[in-house]
C-alpha cells in the first residue's frame, strides 16, 4: 500500500488566501494580461476545478475561487490565470507556470485552445495557495482511484 499524503482542506488555507473579506480586502485588480499561467493536465485541472468550485460557499451562497481557465482542443492540459509574479515561486510538481509578462496572451487564447471558465464568468485570478492546495487534493484524489483498479 502507498503512503498517501495526509489531505490538507481548502478550509485550512487562511481565509485571505480564499477571497475577500472584511478583515482581508482583496488584493489590488490586475487585468488578465498581467496574469501568468499555470498549465497542469487536464485530468488534474478538472478535479481542482470541481475541487475549487464546491469549496467556495460562504454565508449567502456560492462565491468563485477560480479564476478564468484555459483549456487545449486536445483536451490534454488546463491552464489557470494566476496573479502576475506567481511563476517566480511556482514549484507544484507535474505543473509549470509561465509568465504573461503583460503580453496579454491570454486574452485571446492560441489556435487549438478555449476558454473553459471565460474571464468575466470567474475571478480574475485564482490564488495560487488555493490552486496549490486544490491541485494537491486533485492528485490525491486522482492516485487513489487510480489505486482502487
Amino acid at each position: 500500500m502507498k503512503n498517501v499524503e495526509p489531505r490538507t482542506p481548502l478550509s485550512d488555507v487562511p481565509a485571505a488566501e480564499h477571497w475577500p473579506t472584511p478583515e482581508h480586502p482583496a488584493p489590488p485588480a490586475q487585468s488578465a494580461s498581467e496574469c501568468d499561467l499555470v498549465t497542469v493536465p487536464a485530468r488534474q485541472g478538472l478535479e481542482a476545478v470541481d475541487i475549487l468550485r464546491r469549496g467556495a460557499l460562504d454565508v449567502v451562497g456560492p462565491v468563485m475561487t477560480v479564476g478564468p481557465v484555459l483549456h487545449d482542443d486536445a483536451c490534454d492540459t488546463l491552464g489557470f490565470l494566476v496573479p502576475p509574479g506567481t511563476a517566480d515561486a511556482w514549484d507544484v510538481p507535474g505543473s509549470t507556470c509561465t509568465q504573461s509578462d503583460g503580453r496579454g496572451a491570454v486574452l485571446a487564447p492560441a489556435d487549438g485552445a478555449d476558454w473553459l471558465l471565460p474571464p468575466g464568468e470567474a475571478d480574475l485570478a485564482t490564488d495560487p495557495a488555493v490552486l496549490r492546495a486544490a491541485l494537491g487534493e486533485a492528485a490525491r484524489l486522482i492516485e487513489a482511484a487510480d489505486n482502487c483498479r
